[in-house]
């Protein structure tokens, strides 16, 4: 069937609670005509190799000031277009905001945890579209309001806390807050007992910053010009200028400040994707010079938590799943096996307490927690369901009798469990309430086995409403990221609801370059075997059809990021398999960026993705793998690409450059949007309900791509 033909019989039921004649209707203006931007001819050759670049001119040369008249009048272009297509649909959104809206609880709070004399929660208000954060006495009290992210928020569009850091003593609060989406925190220390803000520490922090024990002292991690945190600080109260603990030199590697679960180290990672390195500061003297654990060494990862005077290192040293030892805190680079590694266990974090060690691991692919104790016993927790996804949740004392955990499945709300750990019982603290009601009986979820390409199988998470017909005559929505060795787990969501209600399966594919298997399974999608994500999204989206979920030209995915990449390459090689593609912040100018090293992420991708500067074979094979470089006179599916002004991730040109490629080459008259925040980054709106909104602007996209509604 061709993907832009509407076959009534097949969506009439499915779509119906979404597409109804009032939600579609129109204002009965003329469709305004999409933006053309102009075409400058551009042109570089590297390696013998010329590329053309006709667009290059979207890239402000004065970044990340954005101030060119012809630039940001063709991005307010795109989005007068993309409001005037949507805000035909506006009755369609704003249906389905009230439903995403509606499936929130507003008066929502986190379950208090302890820290020192003191419980500590976060709590929103009804309508509130920030956290309040809040703390009481465990002896007994009045709760005590610490910080408004409302009343910080005021007035600006964009506001994100990032790190919230109560001294050892209870008095001071140091937390710090980005207001414009480009990611730079400014530090700012609160006196808790006036609630008022008595000292500005940097307005160029990003990552935490961690108290010393004496309450007098902070470190925290500075942005370079290039967005990079590179150098550690401590700065002590009352002082204007801090001391310099580390400054990292090699392009590409991030400083990261994190306290030991027995908070008497602050350690300073220094990493890359790939490899990392850890200095340990003694709280006892921070101003000494920390102390390198092992010098990085290429492809080696590893990270420490301590215990008395003993390290636990969990490192992929000598296996790709990764180990698990020990060292004397004197001598910090001797190594010795803890626990060895395994083919089928995949060790992911660890957090070491006074009386045991709680690790989180993959055990054939499913999550577990593994506890360790000093009398060599070893314990797993057990779980209610066959699939789930499950990890550490917060647990701040320096023992955990009852260890915090965060729970949830395909069909499973978010549950948080304590578990007791001397009578091995899990007890329920909270379950995501859905207050417009959900009956997880309605639902069914499967986990498939693909086939990809190359003979690797590739598992496949589904979810679906149990009357969803397997014979191809209901639609299906694929997620994917494959990037970074993250995983994409199995787990909960209520917004997805409105996809699952409408009659779509929602399937998350558990492709090459997360590490959803082990971390091979993130090696083998990344340098020269890149392409392998891409074909593993593909092969399962074809498996998918065959198993009855959605068809060819029935089928919608997305993705963002280094997923909006996944999106670019699958909409370029296949785009007869989708009907709509949304692609979230997408990193598509994947030639160019890799080029650019004065970009904040590219020295650090390099050993991602290859270094086309030097590399001929690399910049051949990202050649071929860029979405912007590969978009050709064809038909393509409808698709709405979003990106931020002040994104430093993915800057703002990529998806602009890429949707002025593809409107000027692509043959159809199917939907092509571009929306671009002009006060926010890269994770969009920050307010939870402006991102719900965001989100229903999304799904009315999709739904009216199904209904043949999305023409230009």
């Amino acid at each position: 069937m061709d993907r832009r033909t509407f076959v009534a019989a097949s969506m009439a039921a499915s779509l119906a609670p979404a597409l109804s004649s009032t939600a579609l209707a129109s204002s009965g203006k003329p469709p305004m005509k999409p933006p053309i931007a102009p075409v400058r001819p551009h042109s570089f050759t590297r390696h013998g190799i010329t590329i053309s670049d006709p667009y290059f001119w979207l890239k402000d040369q004065s970044y990340p000031t954005v101030d060119d008249p012809d630039i940001l009048a063709y991005l307010k272009a795109e989005n007068a277009y993309f409001e005037d297509r949507m805000g035909q649909h506006s009755m369609l959104v704003e249906t389905l905001f009230a439903e995403l809206k509606g499936r929130v609880k507003e008066d929502d709070s986190a379950v208090p945890h302890q820290d020192g004399d003191f419980l500590y929660w976060w709590a929103f208000q009804p309508g509130g579209q920030y956290r309040l954060w809040y703390r009481k006495p465990v002896a007994g009290g009045e709760p005590q309001l610490l910080l408004s992210e409302p009343a910080l928020a005021e007035g600006k569009e964009y506001f994100r806390l990032g790190t919230f850091a109560v001294s050892p003593d209870g008095r001071l609060l140091a937390y710090s807050a980005d207001t414009s989406g480009s990611e730079r925190y400014v530090i700012v220390i609160r006196d808790l007992a006036t609630g008022k803000d008595i000292e500005t520490v940097a307005s160029d922090a990003l990552g935490a910053a961690v108290w010393t024990p004496d309450s007098k002292q902070l470190v925290w991690t500075q942005s370079s010009a290039e967005w990079r945190p590179t150098k550690a600080w401590l700065h002590t109260l009352g002082q204007s200028q801090g001391q310099l603990l580390h400054e990292e030199k090699d392009a590409g590697y991030w400083v990261q400040a994190a306290a030991t679960q027995d908070r008497k180290h602050i350690l300073l990672n220094s990493y890359i994707q790939t490899t990392t390195e850890v200095r340990l500061i003694d709280t006892a003297n921070p101003a000494a010079p920390p102390r390198l654990i092992r010098p990085k060494k290429d492809g080696v990862r590893y990270s420490v938590d301590t215990r008395g005077d003993t390290l636990y290192i969990l490192t992929n040293e000598d296996h790709v799943n990764f180990a698990l030892k020990t060292a004397p805190l004197a001598t910090p680079a001797n190594w010795t096996v803890l626990i060895p590694g395994s083919e089928r266990s995949y060790l992911t974090g660890h957090a070491v307490f006074a009386s045991y060690i709680a690790l989180e691991e993959r055990l054939d692919g499913l999550d577990q927690i593994r506890l360790l104790f000093p009398d060599g016993r070893d314990q797993r927790i057990a779980f209610p369901e066959a699939s789930y996804t499950v990890s550490l949740g917060t647990n701040a004392q320096a023992d955990a009798p009852q260890l915090r955990l965060g729970y949830s499945s395909m069909v499973t709300p978010q549950t948080v469990f304590d578990y007791d750990v001397a009578a091995g019982n899990l007890a329920v603290r909270k379950v995501q309430q859905i207050p417009s009601g959900y009956d997880a009986s309605q639902y069914a979820t499967e986990r498939l086995i693909a086939t990809a390409r190359d003979g690797t199988k590739v598992p496949i998470s589904v979810v679906y409403k149990k009357d969803y017909k397997k014979d191809g005559s209901q639609p299906l929505h694929v997620y994917g990221y494959g990037a970074y060795g993250i995983s994409m787990p199995p787990s909960f969501s209520a917004s997805r609801l409105t996809l699952l209600n409408r009659g779509f399966a929602y399937a998350i594919a558990h492709i090459r370059g997360g590490d959803d298997l082990g971390y091979q399974w993130y090696l083998d999608g990344k340098l020269e075997k890149r392409a392998n994500t891409f074909n593993d999204f593909i092969d399962c989206t074809e498996h998918l059809h065959r198993s009855g979920f959605g068809r060819a030209g029935f089928t919608s995915a997305s993705g963002g990021s280094a997923g909006g990449w996944l999106m670019g390459v699958v909409v370029n090689e296949r785009p007869e398999l989708w009907r709509a593609i949304i692609a979230d912040v997408p990193f598509v100018d994947v030639v160019n960026t890799m080029l650019d090293e004065s970009l904040p992420l590219t020295p650090g991708e390099w050993p991602e993705w290859g270094d086309p500067r030097t590399d001929a074979a690399a910049f051949k094979r990202l050649i071929r793998l860029s979405p912007y470089e590969q978009v050709r006179a064809r038909n393509y599916p409808a698709m709405l690409i979003t990106g931020g002004l002040s994104d430093p991730r993915v800057t703002y040109w990529e998806p602009a450059k890429w949707t002025a490629r593809l409107r000027a080459t692509k043959t159809d008259d199917n939907l092509l949007l571009l929306k671009i925040n002009m006060g926010a980054g890269h994770g969009g709106k920050s307010g939870r309900f402006d991102s719900l909104r965001e989100l229903a602007e999304e799904y009315a996209f999709i739904f009216t791509a199904f209904d043949g509604a999305a023409k230009a």
